[in-house]
């Protein structure tokens, strides 16, 4: 249990002991300031620590920033010293290359803060590849589309979405799509400067061609210009001709064919309900269309060892796609795997990131975006890795929130960017589908006052 007398730093704490599995262990933390030095002291395990560092603000959000900094650093070094350390440091954010980039706009090196969060130098100099890999695509301003199906033939362990079998969830659709195909209609105002368009799930290819018409009419109604457009088309076992046709009928450009493994035991123990072969086949149905093509894997599934994990990185490789992004799997509320395991282990994933990293940049890949979880395995990471001039626009953007996000559908988070300001509101409709039915009408008038 954690007492500390300054209540604003007790999330970033705990955002620390969490990263060391010690949430529920005691803690006496004080935490004071003056004459320009942070201090912190704290007393665990009948030990006592004292911190001191130097600050230089007036600005009062400015000095809470550094202060939680400071005050994580400090409970990073208590921990670290019997526990080990992590490769990430006191670096507990979801967003590392973020914090890289605001360093930079100070005209600092962000190495040197990152070095003194004990970043471990790999993932250091991981950051600087993803942002020379950003070049000439990061840009901030204007905005990118969301449109949320959230329909799945079943449900995977891993999974925390709204997503629920497509065969409990059928009798929405239809009203589903009715309602998005008017959420798209509604935003047309709103797109004076779009970047990119995604069609994310759940899985968008369980919908059949009848279903997603109207939804690729509208947004081929409301979106003028050519853009990067992709659709999370998903599942193997749910691709087929017409879906793929249509889909480049109506502009699609990047499709993605997501495995999670190429390993046919380890789909059947996350409750997937395809195999390898039919991963392999999805593929090369897609790869006639000329799509760019994204492929996702995860590290830490099921029992898998660092061998298993290779020749999911091997398959993949061969397949020759524009992307691979590889996550580590994180523990997250609402998904089955959370109700039956408090904490994930880090046996072999560590090696397993290690080997992406090898394998995937000996194949002619570079990381291109970056983001971290709570709860994930090891304490790592998810890193995008694309070929020569196939990054991402839309992944690129979200994950620096560099532009407005416009977000359709249930669960979508709408997200308006005030540069200036350095500051994002966020609107986000109902996960529950019946609930996002129900009150669609409300869902756009808020996010039009959002974007007003």
């Amino acid at each position: 249990m954690l007492n500390t007398n300054t209540e604003y730093l007790r999330a970033e704490i705990m955002d620390v002991l969490r990263a060391f599995n010690c949430e529920d262990e005691e803690f006496l933390h004080y935490f004071s300031s003056a004459c320009g030095k942070f201090f912190n002291s704290i007393e665990y395990n009948g030990k006592f620590y004292d911190f001191e560092e130097e600050y230089k603000t007036d600005d009062e959000i400015v000095f809470k920033r550094l202060a939680k900094r400071a005050c994580k650093l400090a409970f990073y070094k208590v921990l670290s010293e019997s526990k080990g350390g992590l490769p990430w440091g006191a670096l507990t954010g979801i967003r590392p290359t973020k914090l890289a980039y605001a360093e930079k706009a100070a005209g600092r090196d962000f190495k040197e803060l990152f070095a003194k969060l004990c970043v471990v130098d790999p993932n250091i100099s991981l950051i600087e590849r993803i942002l020379t890999a950003q070049q000439g695509i990061y840009s901030a301003g204007g905005q990118d589309l969301y449109v949320s199906i959230p329909f799945c033939p079943t449900k995977c362990d891993y999974c925390s979405f709204i997503t629920a079998p497509i065969e409990k969830t059928r009798i929405y659709v239809e009203d589903y799509v009715k309602c998005l195909v008017r959420e798209l209609n509604s935003v047309k105002p709103l797109l004076n400067n779009l970047k990119s368009i995604y069609i994310g799930g759940g899985t968008p290819f369980v919908l059949d061609i009848f279903q997603l018409t109207p939804i690729y009419a509208a947004i081929n109604d409301i979106c003028g210009s050519k853009v990067e457009y992709t659709v999370e088309a998903g599942r193997p076992d749910v691709f087929t001709e017409d879906k793929l046709k249509l889909s480049k009928d109506f502009g699609v450009t990047r499709i993605c064919v997501n495995p999670q493994s190429f390993n046919d035991k380890t789909l059947e123990a996350i409750g997937r309900k395809h195999t390898a072969a039919q991963t392999i086949n999805a593929y090369e149905k897609a790869r006639k269309y000329n799509f760019d093509i994204n492929v996702d894997l995860i590290a830490g599934l099921a029992d898998e060892t660092p061998q298993d994990f290779k020749k999911s990185l091997a398959e993949a490789i061969a397949l020759d796609p524009a992307n691979i992004t590889v996550h580590t799997l994180s523990l997250k509320s609402g998904a089955k795997l959370k109700e039956e395991v408090k904490r994930l282990s880090a046996a072999g994933v560590d090696e397993m990131v290690m080997l992406s990293r090898e394998m995937l940049t000996a194949a002619g890949y570079e990381p291109y975006y970056l983001y971290r979880q709570k709860y994930q395995a090891g304490g790592l990471e998810n890193v995008g890795w694309c070929k020569p001039n196939k990054a991402c626009v839309y992944n690129i953007d979200v994950m620096e929130e560099i532009t407005d996000n416009i977000a359709v559908g249930a669960n979508a988070i709408s997200k308006r960017r005030y540069g200036d300001e350095d500051r994002i509101e966020r609107y986000a409709a109902p996960k529950d589908i019946p609930t996002y039915i129900a009150k669609v009408d409300k869902i756009i008038e808020e996010r039009l006052k959002l974007f007003k």
